[in-house]
């Protein structure tokens, strides 16, 4: 009879199904995975930039840009510093919030989405007065082709700091453990961003 309640015991612990997948205690599931997704991020921007090298380097004959091409420098090279500037306001966001400080979390959330939204409206007025589109040769195909898909990433940054920020006004976040992943993942994701820029306008305006 014990034997048999014994049984009847272990096969209700029995577990049915495939395992549990393994965590790691150095990193959760939510940061390995934005990490993993900027990795194929990084892979589809490599893809665009090895386009552009080959039409500059293999298909190109003459001058780069070509004749009737003009690209603002000083205005990318201004966006480029307010872009770099959201890096530290993101920071400082998440920072004051792992120090327990809503105040700065929110001004911070609040100044990278200002400062975000900033360099998406100068992207696109250079759009506006640039003087040539995406029609208009390889070289006008390649530079929407790579400042347009960074001008989606910063889209989608946008909209991901706007959900942290209406979180972070309904005191969602805090500064123990887990409280601010909701802060970080999309930190992280404005890094990547910031940094694919300054890529871009390294090898587009500058080089």
């Amino acid at each position: 009879m014990e034997s048999a309640s014994v049984s009847v015991g272990h096969a209700e612990h029995e577990h049915h199904g495939p395992p549990e997948a393994n965590q790691s205690s150095r990193i959760d599931r939510q940061t390995l995975g934005i990490l993993l997704f900027i990795i194929t991020e990084a892979m589809l921007f490599g893809a665009f930039f090895s386009s552009y090298f080959f039409i500059r380097v293999v298909a190109n004959d003459g001058p780069w840009p070509p004749d009737g091409f003009e690209l603002p420098v000083s205005v990318a090279f201004v966006n480029t510093l307010i872009l770099v500037a959201s890096s530290f306001t993101m920071h400082w966001a998440l920072e004051s919030i792992r120090a327990g400080n809503h105040r700065g979390l929110k001004l911070g959330l609040v100044s990278t989405l200002m400062l975000g939204t900033t360099f998406l409206f100068i992207q696109i007025n250079e759009y506006i007065h640039i003087g040539f589109s995406a029609r208009d040769g390889a070289f006008g195909s390649i530079f929407y082709g790579l400042t347009g898909l960074h001008g989606a990433h910063v889209y989608v940054g946008l909209t991901l700091l706007a959900i942290a920020s209406v979180r972070a006004f309904r005191g969602h976040y805090g500064p123990d453990g887990k409280d601010h992943l909701g802060v970080e993942v999309p930190g992280i994701y404005w890094h990547f961003v910031d940094v694919m820029w300054v890529i871009v306008f390294t090898v587009v305006y500058v080089l």
